[in-house]
């Protein structure tokens, strides 16, 4: 099953992925899958690092272009598994303005199925004081996106339950709508007890009128001060 993964993930070194093991973790609609597949690739640090006072129009764009090339990937490796007769399920990086599955995320703004949980479940980072996964290898300089799998892929990797920021703040003093507790993250730790995420959304919405003039919810300085994964 890697060979078909990594044959899809060009160029190689901008992406880390895993495997996790998700029986009983997901809803009950999706009972079936037991397994996941989490892919992260790399953000642009030259447009990342711009995000020092805000977001950028270089930064939406790159953001968009991303999910649509993470899209792609997971349907086009779905495919390739498709024929090798496993069956899988991808889920896509973000959901589409205005339809069902938009309107039940507004009243909680979380999906039926995290790509953050799937990737902490492969082993490929943890939660960060800010909500945002940080990996080892980039930081919180990522978009995720998933692939559900009925079968074992072999390897799953080993879960990380408990944050590893440690006493670090940087992004908890930097973020503009002050939504951050700055409390570590651990799997027993819902969300909204350490980071609001009404109020992130409220002030992303507000930076990228004043500084971009477009109706997006979008910042990233939180992304681009995050210690781990700066060049």
């Amino acid at each position: 099953m890697k060979e078909i993964i990594e044959k899809h993930l060009v160029p190689r070194h901008r992406f880390i992925y895993g495997f996790a093991d998700m029986r009983g973790m997901l809803p009950e609609k999706y009972k079936s899958f037991s397994y996941g597949i989490s892919i992260a690739r790399k953000l642009d640090d030259n447009i990342v690092d711009e995000l020092q006072d805000g977001p950028t129009l270089r930064y939406l764009q790159h953001y968009k272009e991303v999910n649509v090339q993470l899209s792609e990937i997971t349907g086009k490796i779905c495919d390739s598994l498709k024929m090798k007769n496993i069956i899988s399920l991808p889920v896509v990086p973000t959901i589409a303005i205005g339809s069902e599955q938009y309107r039940e995320y507004l009243a909680s703004l979380s999906y039926e199925i995290s790509h953050k949980m799937i990737a902490t479940r492969a082993g490929l980072g943890w939660i960060g004081k800010t909500d945002l996964l940080v990996t080892k290898e980039f930081g919180p300089r990522v978009r995720l996106v998933s692939i559900l799998l009925e079968k074992n892929p072999g390897n799953p990797g080993e879960p990380v339950e408990k944050s590893r920021c440690g006493k670090c703040n940087i992004c908890v003093l930097k973020c503009p709508a002050k939504a951050a507790t700055g409390l570590n993250w651990d799997i027993t730790i819902h969300r909204d007890v350490f980071f609001n995420a009404f109020n992130c959304r409220e002030k992303c919405a507000e930076l990228a009128w004043r500084l971009l003039n477009v109706n997006e919810r979008i910042c990233g300085l939180c992304v681009s001060v995050c210690p781990i994964g700066r060049r």
